[in-house]
């Protein structure tokens, strides 16, 4: 196994390793039937369930194995049971199906099933379904014929993700807007989309795309997964969306919750056909204790069926470049993950992982990777198991990426821990450069997570509620400045150390100042929390601007460097006492005073001889700084015979206080 020689101490769990390969392998010959096909063609499920126009009508298909009648009813047969509507078992199998005339049905009609069982009836959303309506008053959820005159035609046929660096922009389509109200997907092409390009953003993370019933769930609690929110607008907007983005070089990844489903029998898939468990594991696995929610039973082939087809259908239908797949600490183990430490590597293959899972996920990494080899696939997941974003054929379960989440834990630890003088430059290096050496990771100081209602952003935890009354220029109080100051520097660091790439929540980079608070009962349904405040960014009489001016600034220097991410990051300096850091990557250096009252002058470092120029400083007047620095001044390397048979010379340096510069080493 390729992953225990880059990390020997795995040798001891190398035959759990192998056996969980071969757990994959098995299960990809068994049901491509030895090889005679793809898991591409398996996985095309959604071409045969759900609804279709025919050459000569319609038909419906769906998986019912416990149902004794069903019927489709709806707008067409005023919502009653009736024979021409009645679905037909297919003999020796758990799928029903029904084939209408032309005219029996017309895009727009609402329907669900009524599905009956022994001992009970009750309608049904269709498990495949792909468009999902609210009425407004009633607030039910129904199934939609979607059959538009004028199918979307795609502008841009082929597209390839640009991933050097990957620098992605997570953001949720109903909360994009400054209005109090629920955005579209016109809303967000037209307005938000342009932000994140000129930003220099080249991907978008779309959270809440598939349809759930509860707006404030964030989009986690699924109940139909092939559906893309209709909330947000109709699918041809989405995929005009996701095509205007594509023409822009952007990609467009997308949350995908496989890891959990919302408990509703009637909009979801929680009771379908009186069986609790036709999608969800047996007993007291079923549930998932913290999340109110059901879990998938990863054992079952029809269960890899519709999971799998998911996947493909998304990257098929609507383009998409690829996913961040949520929870998936959830999935790898029966505790969920909840209540352990992961201390050490005998945590990961002590016989508490769920080996089904395990084997669900490689096999989805598989299939994408099969359907689009240039997708992106990224790992949310907390424990650090060992080989999720390595290759399959190393032993790993091929992700491309895994989340860095160890790196906004420990921003927000030592801003509500520690003393401004006891931030070790040390301690921060480390801790954002920590990452296995075969696994890629998405390094970022703060996601959707930590802007809840509950938590607090690191904007806001630096300066609290003075954001409200010393934002403005010119009236910046000590808080005030120092949380612009220490925002930067944060991101800085973090975005610069990258072995794979960077993510950003939407707002976050110019320091949006309010919590996210979805519309509920407690809050009198309100919106106010519910949405990005983009009028403060463009204000140039508020801070705010700074903060976004310098993300900006930040992201187009990074992606000036192609492939920065497979650049070594080589440690040049370090002093806690001092609080001063540097270290450098190619051509760029890298240089940090955390001190927030000492400044100092000549501070050298040994580098390369020759010319530094600055190609970036948090401490500029148009990043909200003090300007202490002459930036246009061309920085030379002093000789010192010692260094000189190295190439290295003395470059010393003005460090002004709580600032950093970035150097650009000037070609001979």
């Amino acid at each position: 196994m390729g992953i225990v020689k880059n990390d020997p101490w795995l040798k001891d769990y190398e035959p759990a390793i192998a056996g969980r390969h071969r757990h994959a392998m098995d299960k990809m010959d068994e049901l491509t039937r030895g090889g005679k096909s793809s898991l591409a063609d398996f996985a095309t499920g959604y071409l045969y369930f759900g609804l279709h126009r025919t050459a000569t009508g319609w038909v419906f298909r769906e998986w019912a194995p416990n149902a004794t009648e069903i019927y489709l009813v709806g707008d067409f047969n005023n919502w009653q049971e009736s024979p021409k509507y009645k679905l037909k078992r297919l003999k020796n199998s758990g799928n029903w199906e029904i084939k209408l005339r032309a005219g029996a049905l017309k895009h727009g009609d609402l329907y669900k099933l009524k599905v009956h069982w022994d001992g009970g009836c009750g309608e049904r959303i269709p498990a495949w379904c792909r468009r999902v309506v609210q009425d407004d008053a009633t607030k039910i959820f129904s199934a939609q014929v979607w059959d538009p005159e004028t199918p979307y035609v795609w502008k841009k046929k082929t597209f390839r993700p640009d991933v050097s660096p990957l620098m992605i922009y997570e953001c949720h389509i109903g909360m994009a807007q400054d209005a109090e109200k629920v955005g579209t997907y016109d809303e967000f092409r037209e307005n938000v989309l342009p932000r994140i390009a000129a930003d220099g953003y080249n991907c978008i993370q779309i959270m809440a795309i598939q349809e759930h019933p509860y707006y404030g769930s964030f989009g986690y609690h699924v109940s139909s997964f092939f559906a893309a929110s209709s909330r947000f607008g109709t699918p041809e907007e989405l995929k005009r969306l996701i095509d205007e983005a594509h023409k822009m070089g952007i990609a467009v990844i997308m949350d995908i919750v496989h890891s959990h489903a919302v408990k509703n029998e009637v909009e979801g898939l929680g009771n379908f056909a009186g069986d609790p468990c036709q999608y969800f594991y047996p007993g007291g696995r079923r549930e998932h204790p913290a999340w109110d929610s059901l879990c998938f039973d990863y054992g079952k082939n029809e269960v890899l069926h519709f999971l799998l087809s998911n996947c493909k259908f998304w990257l098929d239908e609507y383009h998409f470049d690829g996913f961040r797949f949520d929870g998936v600490t959830s999935m790898l183990y029966y505790s969920h993950g909840l209540g352990e430490a992961f201390c050490n590597y005998g945590d990961y293959f002590n016989g508490h992982e769920d080996d089904n899972a395990i084997c669900y996920l490689t096999l989805a990494n598989k299939l994408i990777h099969e359907v689009n080899p240039k997708a992106i696939t990224i790992a949310e997941e907390v424990s650090g198991m060992p080989g999720l974003a390595a290759p399959f054929e190393s032993g790993g379960y091929g992700f491309d990426y895994r989340m860095a989440m160890n790196i906004p834990d420990y921003w927000i630890k030592i801003i509500k821990e520690k003393k401004d003088e006891d931030w070790k430059p040390s301690s921060m290096f480390w801790e954002v450069t920590n990452r296995r050496a075969d696994e890629k990771t998405i390094s970022y100081c703060e996601s959707h997570d930590q802007a809840l209602v509950g938590d607090k952003t690191i904007i806001f935890r630096l300066i609290d509620a003075d954001m409200y009354w010393h934002f403005k220029k010119g009236d910046e109080n000590y808080a005030a400045e120092r949380g612009i100051a220490l925002h930067k520097m944060i991101r800085l660091l973090t975005a610069s150390t990258i072995n794979g790439g960077y993510l950003n929540f939407m707002g976050n980079e110019f320091g949006h100042p309010e919590w996210i608070d979805f519309p509920r009962e407690g809050n009198g349904w309100s919106y106010k929390y519910a949405r990005r405040q983009w009028n403060l960014v463009d204000n140039k009489e508020l801070c705010y601007h700074y903060l976004g001016d310098f993300d900006k600034a930040m992201v187009h220097l990074l992606r000036s460097r192609k492939n920065i991410q497979k650049t070594p990051v080589t440690e040049i300096w370090h002093n806690d006492g001092d609080q001063v850091l540097a270290y450098s990557r190619g051509d760029l250096l890298f240089v940090f005073n955390f001190s927030y009252g000492r400044s100092f002058t000549d501070y050298g470092f040994m580098v390369p001889q020759g010319a530094y120029d600055v190609a970036l400083n948090t401490d500029a007047t148009d990043f909200g700084g003090h300007g202490l620095n002459d930036d246009t001044v061309r920085h030379l390397t002093i000789y010192d015979q010692l260094l000189a048979k190295d190439g290295k010379g003395w470059l010393k340096l003005y460090l002004p206080a709580r600032s950093a510069m970035v150097l650009r080493k000037a070609a001979e």
